[in-house]
């Protein structure tokens, strides 16, 4: 009889074998030997749980009890109450009990009875053994959808598929050697066995080996012995499987604890590395923060200095601000806002509540602290480029005071002496004409200096209204001139009445020192003026304004020829005095009495007015040349302002554009935006030069450029947007790949929902407000009411900015479809561990976890206070609750 008519149809599938009994119920003699014993120590294996075991197989169960015993074991249920006594008909009844109970787990048992078991028949027992064996330890066996015979094997071929000299093909030749159980138990347990010094021409010792370690270690009894397999051309299969199953199920009750282990570390890497992200991001929140706190007071100071050296010193300081301190400042705001947004994401992904950084320390705070930094920034350079002009004014103005009250004070020294004297009292008649004629030429030449007087005072009023810092001693000598002024106007009103009191007295008057006096003293002014011009200093700003002062000292020069005849005229005046009294033998008693200059002082004012003139044309072909140089540096900044400004637009809509309408898998997106940003940053060198001709228009005291309508302010914050919007959209697409990986996205769901986004992104800003968000959303089948879309919106939009990004829509679209680790999930991870306690120990963490996780399980889960709690006891639940935010951790 054919050992496959034990079982119908239905059961063939999991119990098929390559061979069948002898038809006439013989068995191989070496193969009957091996399945007696084989199956002796497999029964034993588990009677010994009941604290009983057999000897022979075909007669201790002709009885019934031990195998009713051996199936209430192997099944874990009760059998009916056996029959005790020891007749005939009460071992059939039970035996039948124990055949009953085999059926009713869908064995069908054909041609065989109680009757050929209580007889001892050794053949239909071996063949019951095994269908026991087939149906309790083989058939619930599955592999990746295969189960029973193929599903064993396959574990088998899996676990020893890295072992050299291994060739799991059956199971029956490719176990001789030994070499397949070794490496069972080396892959599971390698510390029992050394496979390295395992030989294959040695089948003996490597059958030895693994029967004696797994009787001593793993608790699988010895179901063979190795001269049974090495003597036999072909080892019994059945034998073999049911050894080869002892293994199996010894070792996957260790597969289920780490697979649990595995779960549990999951979860905590991803809590432990979320954590030190949340610590990163605080401690750079609150050194961005006070940096920042440190910096505003500094950009709203003020407070003016006195000296161009001072104001210059600050504007330097400025520059290196904005050079070397706040580019590193810009890149940690970036990073700051990248970190956090990977941080939602991650903690999004792994199912855990959004972060929410502490008071004061979110993202919107660090964008109103930055804010407010640059707004203090924006005026203070402004300031300090006003008030360097200011100081230049300033400094323009007192210089010129000072010449000009030199110049005036110099005219007045002994005017008051000269006004006081009372020399008409002792005079003739022509002297006291002269002295009337010289009065009132000194009358003339007194209202002249009256511009000189109203100018010294216009320029100290001017300093005063600036806050020239020595104001104080401007104003004492401007009081002084002017004190001195009214003195010399009353002395000269006094002295002008003497003398005409005299002059009815007196009325010889010579006309030809009168007509000298008249003459010479205008063109005297006229040297004085024509000296103070030429001496006068100038500050310009532009080529215009140069050429303007060259070409009023040319028409200055055209004049000097008139001037040169006027004087030779007053010279001749004054010869002809000399011939007249030199004629006449007139007493001269002493100078011109109408004039205190004499021709000397004229000829020597005209050649001091000869010197001034080329070096008046020395200093405004210099200065000619310094605008020039100035209008190169205007040019040359403007050149490629105007190239760097328009670029820089360029590239930001171009990145707008590569963010609404990205091509192509994401790393394709990311591969091309990383190359995007690489072109960007190389382009750095020409922002550089910018900057290093900037410095040169600055440190040359520049303050426009009519050539070019780009500040180096805007390229800086063109060139700061730039990079700070091509790291945001790369960020963007990383995080997009952690959503899709993490959530199991197809590029062609990613492709779905990019489309469906910038369908309903109608701005084409990248962002859709709340109603093209809700139109979307009913597009794609959601029935919303007020109260459901609220609650979508507060999972996409967690900061109320009534927006919803691409990355917050994709995470939402992402959850809706995706399946993620829960707390029920890790709970029941635990509770393998725990070996299905409510509570876990110390010791059994620290036995399944890595010790840094086991280490952080323990301090943080509250001690266990169910009843059924032991010393030490651990709340696993409450903590597995807490990981995903459903209670305080």
């Amino acid at each position: 009889m054919n050992i496959m008519d034990l079982y119908d149809d239905d059961d063939i599938d999991y119990m098929q074998q390559e061979d069948d009994w002898d038809r006439d119920m013989l068995l191989d003699p070496a193969w009957e030997k091996q399945q007696r014993k084989t199956f002796t120590a497999w029964c034993n294996s588990h009677l010994r749980k009941a604290g009983t075991q057999i000897e022979n197989i075909e007669e201790d169960f002709r009885d019934g009890l031990k195998l009713m015993l051996l199936l209430e074991v192997i099944s874990g249920e009760r059998l009916a109450k056996p029959e005790r006594g020891k007749m005939r008909v009460h071992k059939i009844s039970n035996v039948n009990k124990a055949l009953d109970f085999i059926a009713s787990k869908g064995v069908k048992l054909i041609s065989i009875g109680a009757e050929e078991i209580v007889d001892g028949n050794a053949k239909m027992t071996l063949g019951m053994i095994w269908t026991i064996i087939l149906r309790f330890a083989i058939q619930d066996i599955s592999v990746e959808e295969t189960s029973a015979k193929e599903g064993l094997l396959l574990w088998c071929q899996r676990k020893t598929a890295p072992y050299k000299n291994v060739n799991i093909q059956n199971f029956h030749i490719s176990w001789k050697d030994g070499l397949g159980f070794c490496a069972l138990i080396h892959r599971h347990r390698p510390e029992l066995i050394d496979y390295g010094k395992l030989r294959k021409d040695d089948p003996m010792t490597n059958l030895n080996t693994a029967f004696d370690v797994a009787e001593k270690y793993l608790d699988i009894p010895k179901m063979l012995d190795a001269e049974d397999i090495v003597g036999t051309a072909r080892p019994d299969e059945k034998a073999i499987m049911t050894y080869v199953s002892s293994f199996y199920h010894a070792f996957s009750g260790a597969q289920k604890a780490e697979t649990a282990a595995n779960r549990i570390c999951k979860v905590l890497a991803v809590n432990q590395e979320n954590e030190q992200l949340m610590e990163d991001y605080e401690k750079l929140a609150s050194d961005l923060l006070e940096w920042i706190r440190r910096t505003i007071p500094w950009l709203e100071n003020r407070l003016p200095e006195n000296t161009m050296q001072a104001m210059q010193q600050k504007l330097e300081d400025f520059r290196d601000y904005r050079r070397l301190h706040k580019p590193p400042k810009v890149q940690e705001k970036c990073q700051l806002e990248i970190n956090f947004n990977t941080l939602q994401t991650k903690l999004r992904l792994s199912n855990r509540p959004a972060f929410m950084p502490s008071e004061g320390k979110m993202v919107s705070d660090i964008n109103n602290a930055w804010g407010n930094l640059e707004g203090a920034e924006k005026g203070y350079e402004e300031w300090l480029l006003n008030e360097i002009r200011r100081l230049e004014r300033l400094d323009h103005l007192a210089e010129k005071f000072r010449q000009k009250a030199a110049i005036h004070e110099a005219w007045t020294d002994g005017k008051e002496d000269m006004l006081q004297q009372r020399d008409y009292e002792t005079a003739s008649l022509s002297e006291i004409k002269a002295l009337l004629k010289k009065h009132e030429a000194f009358e003339s030449d007194l209202a002249a200096h009256q511009d000189r007087v109203e100018q010294i005072a216009a320029i100290a009023q001017e300093l005063n209204e600036l806050d020239y810092y020595d104001s104080p001693s401007v104003n004492a000598r401007c009081q002084q001139i002017c004190d001195q002024w009214d003195a010399l106007g009353a002395l000269t009103q006094k002295r002008s009445e003497a003398l005409q009191r005299t002059e009815k007295l007196l009325e010889t008057i010579d006309q030809l020192y009168l007509e000298f006096a008249k003459r010479a003293a205008p063109f005297n002014n006229w040297m004085e003026g024509a000296m103070e011009d030429l001496q006068d200093t100038f500050i310009v700003h532009t080529i215009e304004e140069i050429q303007g002062l060259s070409t009023a000292h040319e028409q200055f020069k055209a004049t000097l020829p008139e001037a040169d005849k006027e004087r030779q005229a007053i010279l001749g005046i004054h010869n002809e005095i000399a011939k007249i009294v030199q004629t006449y033998h007139v007493n001269m008693a002493g100078s011109n009495p109408y004039i205190s200059i004499n021709p000397q002082e004229v000829n020597a004012k005209w050649e001091k007015v000869r010197q001034l003139v080329p070096q008046r044309d020395q200093a405004l072909i210099e200065e000619h040349a310094r605008q020039q140089n100035n209008e190169r540096l205007r040019r040359q900044f403007a050149n490629q302002a105007n190239v760097i400004g328009p670029w820089i637009q360029n590239k930001m809509e171009e990145i707008g554009r590569i963010s609404i309408e990205m091509h192509g898998t994401l790393e394709d997106q990311l591969t091309h935006l990383r190359q995007y940003e690489k072109s960007i940053i190389n382009y750095k060198p020409k922002i550089d030069q910018l900057e290093g001709d900037h410095q040169l228009i600055q440190e040359a005291l520049i303050f426009d450029n009519k050539h070019t309508n780009y500040t180096m302010e805007h390229i800086r914050v063109g060139w700061e947007q730039l990079l700070t919007t091509i790291a945001r959209t790369i960020n963007e697409i990383e995080n997009q790949i952690l959503t899709r990986d993490a959530k199991g996205i197809t590029q062609e769901q990613l492709n779905e929902f990019r489309a469906s986004f910038n369908h309903f992104d109608r701005k084409r800003t990248g962002i859709m407000d709340a109603e093209d968000f809700k139109t979307c959303l009913i597009s794609m089948g959601y029935n919303l009411g007020e109260n459901e879309f609220s609650r979508i919106m507060s999972i996409v939009d967690p900061n109320r900015m009534g927006m919803v990004t691409f990355q917050a829509f994709l995470d939402f679209m992402s959850r809706e479809t995706a399946d993620t680790d829960t707390a029920d999930q890790v709970m029941t991870s635990f509770k393998v561990l725990a070996g299905d306690k409510n509570y876990i120990l110390a010791d059994e963490l620290r036995r399944e976890l890595p010790p840094d996780q086991a280490e952080y399980c323990i301090a943080r889960m509250a001690p266990y206070s169910g009843p059924d709690g032991v010393p030490g006891a651990l709340d696993y639940m409450s903590f597995s609750t807490a990981l995903y935010g459903e209670s305080d951790l």
